[in-house]
Formats: structure tokens, C-alpha cells, sequence
């Protein structure tokens, strides 16, 4: 098996799915994706030869930040039939009600992520022209290394992006400290926007030699972009940042 995410967590780079689809099938193992990042609505790993995507429902498809739960999704019977087997005897099965709220998230999943995406889009841009903000990773802006390839591969860019701070950890936690419309928490993908620092948080027990190569530094910042309104956002952006210094 090969396990693959596109976009990374936390800086966003992109793995091009078909392939490594096809060079997964060529050794005779199947490919693994995890979707969370993207959604159903951005991205569909199985029709770019993935044999199985996964999503975190408690993201994106469910939206709201109330349900704990994940889905795999193929199209290959054979792994279907083994996941169903693996799942009946060891009764991996969401309750009722976490099935009620994931639909009801899931009905509205077209329009929470065009807004999501519009929302990032415009943070990232005012990122980029941020005097205090070292750098931006998000698939949305063509300074992106692997735009092209996102372009190719998703029918959007999503709402997760990353930025470097200027200065040290100090400036970051003073950052985090003066939001005030924005929560600082580690999960991602609900209507409200949260933003977490990779190396004391999601990341915290990666090697410190794999998060240098990988750039997840102590003045990264992830953030995941809600659906509140937009200059409510740049605004308490913008105070923070300003704060910090």
C-alpha cells in the first residue's frame, strides 16, 4: 500500500495522484489518498487513479466542527468487500446521530467551500503583501511552486494555507494572543476559521531534523479559513500581526 496526502499538511505541497497512481500499479499495490484537505467538492482522488480516498468527515464534509467520524471511499470491489468485512467484525460504525449531522453538513458542501476558498484566497494575497509575513504557502497563488500542478489536479485551492513570521516565537505567541475573531485550536475545515502552531501542536512529535527538512518552523502558521465575512477576517489579521511586532 501506498499512502499519499495532497496538499501536505501543514505547508501545502502538492503530489502529483496519477502518478504515482500508476507507478503504485505498476509494482502491484494500491494507492491510498487522503483527501481531507481538498474534500469531495475540490478533488476526487479515484478518478485520477487512486484506488481509495479518505476523508475526514469530521473536516470538511461534516463542516461544523460536532462530529467525529472518517470515511474510505473506492471503486475497487475486492477492497470494498475486505473494508466491509474489517469494519462488520470490529464494528467500526458511526452512531446515528453523527450520521444525521455529517448529511447535514454534506448538503451544504458546495457552498461552504466556494466561500471557504474565496476567503483564503483574499487572506493569502494579503499575506503576501504583509511586511511582517516571510512567506505564504498556498496552492492558490501562482508564486506556489506546484500551482500548475493544482490546476491540473483539484478544481479549486481549498482553505488551508500557511505563512512564515518574521522574528522568533515570541512575535507568533503575541500573534495568536491579540486574535479575536479567530480561535487558536488544532482541528481544521468548520465554518469558523482557527489557526495552530505545526511544531508545538499537530506536529509537536515529528523529529526536529524531519521538521527542518520539511520547513515546520517555529514561526509557522497554519491556518484553516472559515466562512465568516471576509473583512472581519483581513481585520483581526491584520490587528494581530500588528500587535505582535
Amino acid at each position: 500500500m501506498v499512502w499519499i496526502e495532497t496538499p501536505s499538511n501543514p505547508t501545502l505541497r502538492i503530489v502529483d495522484i496519477q502518478a504515482i497512481a500508476e507507478y503504485t500499479h505498476q509494482h502491484g499495490a494500491f494507492l491510498v489518498v487522503d483527501n481531507t484537505f481538498m474534500s469531495p467538492y475540490f478533488q476526487n482522488p479515484l478518478s485520477l487513479g487512486a484506488d481509495i480516498a479518505m476523508h475526514s468527515v469530521t473536516k470538511y464534509i461534516n463542516g461544523h466542527s460536532d462530529v467525529l467520524m472518517g470515511v474510505a471511499a473506492t471503486s475497487n470491489k475486492d477492497l470494498y468487500e475486505q473494508l466491509h468485512y474489517v469494519q462488520n467484525w470490529l464494528g467500526g460504525v458511526p452512531s446515528p446521530f453523527d450520521c444525521y449531522l455529517a448529511r447535514r453538513g454534506l448538503m451544504t458542501l458546495e457552498v461552504r467551500m466556494i466561500r471557504h476558498q474565496q476567503n483564503a484566497m483574499a487572506i493569502a494575497e494579503f499575506l503576501v503583501r504583509h511586511p511582517r509575513v516571510e512567506k505564504v504557502y498556498y496552492p492558490g497563488l501562482e508564486s506556489h511552486p506546484q500551482h500548475a500542478l493544482a490546476k491540473k489536479q483539484q478544481k479549486g485551492f481549498g482553505a488551508m494555507l500557511s505563512f512564515r513570521l518574521q522574528g522568533n516565537m515570541h512575535n507568533v505567541n503575541l500573534f495568536f494572543h491579540h486574535l479575536q475573531v479567530v480561535s487558536l485550536a488544532t482541528s481544521l475545515g468548520g465554518a469558523e476559521s482557527l489557526v495552530a502552531s505545526p511544531v508545538y501542536m499537530s506536529h509537536e512529535h515529528v523529529p526536529v531534523e524531519l521538521r527542518e527538512k520539511l520547513e515546520i518552523t517555529e514561526t509557522l502558521v497554519r491556518a484553516s479559513i472559515g466562512i465568516e465575512t471576509l473583512e472581519d477576517l483581513i481585520e483581526d489579521f491584520e490587528q494581530a500581526l500588528d500587535h505582535a511586532y
